[in-house]
């Protein structure tokens, strides 16, 4: 934990977003690190908002988008990404209690109605579950 505190104060010392007049980002998109086993924060930016967050292995974005599409049964050519809010994919709260349990069968975890309850896009639900195998151990 502490080479990521450091890295976050190399970040927030090193890393300046030039800014256009007014006060905004110009260009500003996103930046993520990564070191071999290891990962970092990424942050992203758009319009009014900075959101940081631990990148979840892309294999298991890719699993997790690919549950999300068979629990909702979507259509092959919706796009499902990290970023993608179940709620803007339709589901309602039933759906969303069948795609916990399709994760805990498919990763073999259990989820704590606590946790189940912040899951909102898939990027809560991988970096999750990586929290929780990483746990499991």
């Amino acid at each position: 934990m502490a080479s990521l505190a450091q890295a976050s104060a190399a970040l927030s010392t090193s890393f300046k977003p030039a800014l256009a007049p007014g006060g905004r980002s110009s260009g500003f998109k996103s930046v993520s690190f990564s070191v071999t086993g290891k990962r970092f924060p990424s942050l992203s930016s758009q319009p009014g908002r900075l959101q940081i967050s631990c990148a979840a292995k892309p294999e298991t974005i890719t699993k997790v988008c690919s549950i999300v599409k068979k629990q909702l049964a979507l259509a092959e050519d919706v796009d499902v990404s990290a970023g993608s809010k179940f709620s803007e994919l339709g589901a309602d709260s039933l759906d969303t209690v069948e795609i916990v349990m399709g994760l805990e069968e498919a990763f073999g975890i259990t989820v704590e109605e606590e946790n189940a309850q912040t899951i909102a896009t898939v990027q809560d639900a991988a970096d999750l579950i990586e929290d929780l195998v990483a746990k499991s151990a």
